[in-house]
């Protein structure tokens, strides 16, 4: 008997999803619990397993549409299944209160024609005061998708074909030869009056040909990072930066010290721990840190919930660790490590990576000094460390070496001034150089 696959909820505030690609194809074997495809929703990309093992029979929802919680994605089931699968007219999800996905063969229906949209689309629409039906649908049997309401708002906004221009010696299209009357341009040739001003040029970037380069289609994640990237910096916050440099050496001797212990309890203790702890206590020392910005006021958080910036190949993550004020060093590690472990796995949820109060970011890891991270909306603050290299200084008048990292601070100025940051900052340069159990 077929089964279905259905868009899970996963979040408890996410009601839909975009298919990111298929891992597999109709008529390809897969194993109950077997990766079949992968959703993203907002910057978390998840793999969806095979609820049942047999033949993929169908595929209802296409790379990069938009569906919510319920939808019938594709359908499994035996090989002697496949063809009567295919030719099957109306296959509907189990869950009849979300729109229903149809798969009619008799007829194509153009425009929205009555079919249910997917909340991404329906959203475009009413933005844009676009009327669904007069545009062309590609999706099955007519339906309108996200890339048919893209391509029409391009459409709209391309410029117009070029006007013909006379010859310079030519009469004017308004003016009858010989005679200096105006009439009325004709249909076949419209121009501008001529005391119209010229329109201003439009810049496009110049074109290239393949053998110059070659334009590399933006993932899910890479547009979900640049449009929370510039709201922040560019429409919400107005952000600053201070740089404190911090010496490491009692965080090194205490990780040596219990690094193997850590180990034989399968916890591995990496230096990002002792930053989530010392920015807990900087936060509990300057709560405006530990805070967002809302039109009626400041709110100040009375929990500790610390992001985690995770580097991937697609694009960074920023997975929550959360009640941070309620875990010692090992319970800080052992979270630290399992966010960082289901955040490479694509394991994570999309309520993993919301609710953040602050945001750690180890941009050291790829050998940079300092940086100025973009703050993490609707945060006040987030902290930037570099990396950690053996530094001459003059100690109690003596050259020593020491084993160093310049750490930022970049906050929201709307909140919290020059004074608070500082002094976050110098709670948390005291707690990691005089690092105690």
């Amino acid at each position: 008997m077929p089964t279905k696959i259905l868009m899970p909820q996963l979040g408890e505030s996410v009601v839909e999803g975009t298919i990111s690609r298929w891992l597999k194809q109709v008529g390809d074997s897969v194993a109950e619990f077997e990766p079949l495809l992968e959703v993203s929703t907002d910057k978390v990309e998840t793999e969806i397993p095979a609820p049942a093992a047999g033949v993929l029979l169908s595929i209802q929802v296409q790379a990069g549409e938009t569906v919510a919680k319920g939808t019938l994605l594709g359908v499994i089931g035996a090989a002697d299944e496949l063809h009567a699968e295919t030719t099957r007219v109306t296959v509907k999800p189990d869950d009849t209160t979300q729109p229903v996905r149809a798969v009619q063969t008799e007829q194509a229906h153009s425009g929205n024609g009555g079919w249910h949209v997917t909340p991404v689309v329906a959203r475009m629409a009413a933005e844009h005061s676009i009327d669904l039906a007069q545009i062309p649908g590609s999706g099955r049997g007519g339906r309108v998708t996200k890339k048919d309401v893209e391509a029409y708002l391009d459409s709209r906004e391309a410029p117009s074909p070029a006007v013909a221009v006379p010859a310079a010696d030519a009469p004017a299209p308004w003016e009858t030869p010989g005679s200096g009357d105006l009439f009325k341009p004709t249909d076949e040739l419209v121009s501008a009056p001529p005391a119209a001003a010229p329109a201003p040029p439009v810049e496009h970037a110049p074109k290239v040909s393949e053998a110059e380069g070659e334009l590399v289609g933006l993932s899910l994640m890479r547009k979900g990072i640049a449009e929370h990237m510039v709201l922040s910096k560019l429409h919400t916050a107005p952000h600053v930066t201070t740089v404190f440099e911090i010496d490491l050496s009692a965080v090194l001797a205490h990780q040596a010290a219990h690094k193997d212990a850590y180990e034989r309890q399968g916890v591995k203790l990496t230096l990002t721990p002792y930053f989530v702890a010392a920015s807990v206590a900087a936060l509990q020392a300057t709560p405006y840190v530990n805070a967002e910005w809302r039109d009626e006021g400041i709110f100040l958080h009375h929990r500790i919930h610390i992001g985690i910036a995770v580097s991937l190949d697609e694009g960074l993550l920023v997975p929550v660790l959360r009640n941070a004020q309620d875990l010692n060093l090992m319970g800080i590690a052992r979270g630290v490590n399992d966010l960082a472990a289901r955040a490479r796995g694509k394991k994570l949820s999309a309520d993993d990576t919301r609710g953040g109060t602050f945001t750690i970011s180890n941009h050291g890891v790829s050998g940079s000094l300092f940086a100025t991270p973009i703050i993490n909306q609707p945060q006040t603050g987030i902290l930037g460390v570099g990396i950690l290299e053996q530094r001459v200084k003059v100690i109690d008048g003596m050259i020593a070496i020491r084993p160093c990292v310049y750490v930022s601070l970049t906050f929201d100025h709307r909140v919290a001034d020059g004074a608070t940051g500082d002094r976050f900052m110098q709670t948390l340069k005291q707690t990691l150089e005089t690092w105690q159990d």
